[in-house]
């Protein structure tokens, strides 16, 4: 078991019985998935860059990345329906746990001038979307080998019904908040 999802189960959920009053254990808001994508917008011009996206997002998750299609054309952006545009990967269970473990203890300390994650990064319904500007906070990227440094964003799903419910699950499986 994961050092996380240990966590998760011996101080959280215990935790968050005792601050929210739940009287059944499975009413306990977890971590459903986590997904992780990257949009790539030169690979309009330069597949080479998706294809090194794909390769670098799936060292970072673990799991092989797969590429996202536009779904509607924009003229402006000379975007046609179908063309590759990004990659994305989704985490469940042990990995999700571990990729989590990794970004909240490893990676995310490693952000320049990082002083913790804002609390309005909730979308009303328990749900947490984080956008990183540099994915070389990962330790699998090597810096050498990258051609171009990407953004990413990083989407937990939880089962919390409100924003409350899904900080304080968050904030005590680790996650870095600003105080």
């Amino acid at each position: 078991m994961s050092r996380l999802k240990e966590k998760y189960y011996k101080e959280v959920v215990p935790a968050m019985i005792k601050e929210f009053g739940y009287k059944n254990i499975m009413a306990v808001p977890k971590v459903i998935k986590v997904t992780l994508n990257m949009g790539i917008g030169e690979a309009i011009f330069n597949i080479k860059v998706l294809d090194n996206a794909v390769e670098e997002l799936s060292l970072i998750a673990g799991q092989r990345a797969t590429i996202t299609k536009a779904k509607k054309s924009i003229a402006g952006f000379k975007l046609r329906e179908g063309m590759p545009i990004g990659c994305m990967v989704t985490l469940r269970r042990d990995k999700m746990y571990d990729f989590l473990d990794k970004l909240f203890n490893i990676a995310l300390p490693r952000v320049r001038d990082f002083r913790g994650i804002s609390d309005r990064v909730f979308d009303g319904r328990g749900n947490c979307t984080i956008g990183i500007k540099e994915h070389i906070i990962f330790p699998e990227i090597d810096y050498d080998k990258i051609d171009k440094v990407k953004g990413m964003n990083v989407t937990i799903v939880t089962s919390a019904e409100t924003d409350p419910e899904g900080y304080f699950l968050l904030k005590n499986m680790g996650m870095p908040f600003r105080t």
